[in-house]
């Protein structure tokens, strides 16, 4: 994933970690204002080294300054604006797929925008048969031409007498488009071997679909990096709007880009697809079903798209949690199955967990590191199950190797640490003196 975003984002491996760090942050930051703000809130980006939270009065900036983020005031709260598309949503008849090829919400800009390719009077009449306030949306020239992507070859496909990939592995199966297949249809994999059958699907309107597969395929939490390996997948948290993203499609590989707006409407000419994430990653036909990630969160599944990976493009993907939701589905992550882990750490900035064998080591956060740009306090909780003696260290890469800077090593599961320490890359490390089980870990860096 690293060396994708340095390719297509054009940044060095330092800037990369650094990047990563700060997404995962804001985009934490950016829920929990979502939450807290309540109808004052009217969406958050990521700019830069910030993350911007609008807000519509001003008592709730001084709110979001207090979380760490730089308000703008606004007139329209996300709810506004999302009453906006949904009434753009309720008239998509009147939306000509060859003149309007989607509309989506700008919250950088308060507005929605609706897209027109050539002659944009077919847009404008789009929105005055809406009856929508004008001065809430934009319309904004584009040449783009929205296409689903049937014909998926290679890496891990998977066929029903067309192909497609396999976005994320759940228990049971895995997610997909919807547009690759209906209830009832049957999928052989990537070696034709006979594989599973459509339990759900959803196309147009929505753009999902789970695959159950038979007693000869185990899902595991792992997506394809096209460059030998596997990114192994740790959960679902949302990413921020202007978060690097990055994907994997069997056509055209890894690719990386930025997300640019949620729950944008897709004009197909097959149907009107609602809900979906906005990005500037390249795709071509092949790569739909496929998988997108934000570090090692799912984000969604691959949709369609305009352009291609020589000139550059816009794709689209659907969100995977509203997949799991909707048909009640469980993402297979690094956790694994078996017992919860262990809720004791509470209070911490981020939390994370896992399991781990006896006499082995794992990493956090998500078996990486985070950069601290400042000098500062980190603090470490470990919660372990009874029985078993894990330890916890912080470690500091000095710019050859990862140094021990702090440790907490007593006869038991539970152990915590704090250290104060200089701007620089840390990671913790969980190690199993004896016993194996599931962990968790509370998480606060400066």
């Amino acid at each position: 994933m690293a060396t994708a975003m340095q390719r297509d984002l054009g940044l060095t491996a330092d800037q990369v970690r650094a990047r990563v760090a700060r997404d995962e942050k804001g985009s934490r930051t950016d829920a929990a204002l979502r939450t807290s703000l309540g109808n004052a809130y009217a969406g958050g980006w990521l700019t830069g080294d910030r993350l911007v939270v609008a807000v519509t009065d001003r008592a709730a900036a001084d709110r979001v300054r207090a979380a760490g983020a730089q308000p703008a005031v606004v007139t329209r709260s996300a709810a506004d604006l999302d009453r906006v598309k949904s009434a753009l949503d309720r008239h998509a008849a009147q939306a000509p797929a060859d003149a309007v090829p989607g509309w989506y919400v700008d919250v950088a800009t308060n507005t929605v925008v609706v897209l027109a390719r050539g002659d944009a009077r077919a847009a404008r009449s789009f929105v005055r048969a809406s009856r929508v306030d004008a001065a809430a949306v934009r319309v904004v020239a584009s040449t783009e031409v929205p296409r689903t992507l049937y014909d998926v070859r290679g890496g891990d496909a998977y066929y029903m007498g067309g192909r497609c990939s396999v976005g994320f592995p759940v228990t049971g199966g895995f997610v997909t488009a919807g547009h690759c297949g209906t209830v009832g249809t049957a999928t052989q994999g990537y070696n034709q071997v006979a594989q599973g059958t459509f339990r759900g699907s959803s196309f147009p309107g929505n753009d999902y679909a789970w695959v159950q597969t038979n007693s000869n395929w185990t899902p595991q939490p792992w997506v394809n990096n096209y460059s030998g390996g596997n990114v192994t997948v740790a959960g679902s948290t949302e990413a921020a709007v202007g978060a690097a993203i990055c994907r994997s499609g069997s056509t055209t590989g890894w690719h990386c880009g930025t997300i640019q707006a949620k729950n944008q409407t897709v004009n197909y000419p097959q149907g009107t697809v609602t809900g979906l994430t906005r990005t500037n990653v390249c795709a071509e036909p092949g790569d739909s079903g496929g998988s997108w990630l934000s570090g090692q969160q799912a984000q969604g599944v691959t949709s369609g798209g305009s352009g291609n990976c020589t000139s550059g493009g816009t794709t689209y993907f659907q969100p995977v949690n509203e997949i799991l939701s909707v048909y009640g589905l469980t993402l297979r992550t690094s956790g694994g199955g078996g017992e919860p882990p262990p809720t004791g750490c509470t209070g911490y900035e981020a939390t994370y967990t896992g399991s781990v064998s006896a006499g082995q080591s794992v990493y956090q956060p998500n078996g990486s590191y985070y950069y601290s740009s400042v000098s500062g306090t980190h603090r470490g909780c470990l919660d372990g199950p009874t029985g078993v003696d894990f330890d916890l260290y912080l470690q500091k890469w000095n710019g050859a190797s990862w140094v021990d800077v702090a440790g907490s090593y007593g006869a038991g599961p539970d152990e915590s640490l704090s250290y104060n320490g200089t701007a620089g890359y840390y990671r913790f490390e969980v190690h199993a003196y004896s016993g194996s089980g599931s962990y968790s870990l509370g998480i606060t860096n400066p």
